[in-house]
């Protein structure tokens, strides 16, 4: 789009040089308003909540953007009893970007109080 704008300016340039100027001047307008305009748009749209999180998970792989607690992942794997007191998540309220590889485990938040593993159990 800017090369065919620039390919009509420079065409406007050489068959009339103050038609050409104008029609730059209005250009140069025209696109730093749609600039001011995208960005508005982006800022708005970005700032929701404040909390951004990414979440990816590979084949086989476990990923949480939050807290994971209690939980028996694997083949006879158990979790006896009840879990500890929770502590204070700071991080809950913070932007994460959390990835677990191909049979990874990865979490964003607390990690406690979990049977991990194959034949893992927590008392």
């Amino acid at each position: 789009m800017a090369g065919l704008a620039s390919v009509g300016l420079i065409v406007a340039l050489v068959v009339n040089p103050d038609v050409a100027d104008r029609t730059a001047s209005v250009t140069g307008a025209v696109v730093g308003l749609a600039a001011f305009a995208l960005s508005v748009v982006t800022l708005g749209r970005d700032s929701g909540s404040g909390v951004r999180r990414r979440v990816r998970s590979g084949q086989g792989g476990i990923a949480a953007a939050g807290d994971v607690i209690g939980n028996a992942v694997g083949e006879r794997s158990k979790v006896i009893g009840a879990p500890t007191t929770p502590g204070s998540n700071r991080a809950a309220e913070q932007p994460a970007d959390v990835r677990a590889g191909r049979d990874g485990i990865a979490a964003a938040g607390d990690v406690r109080d979990n049977a991990l593993g194959e034949g893992s159990e927590r008392r």
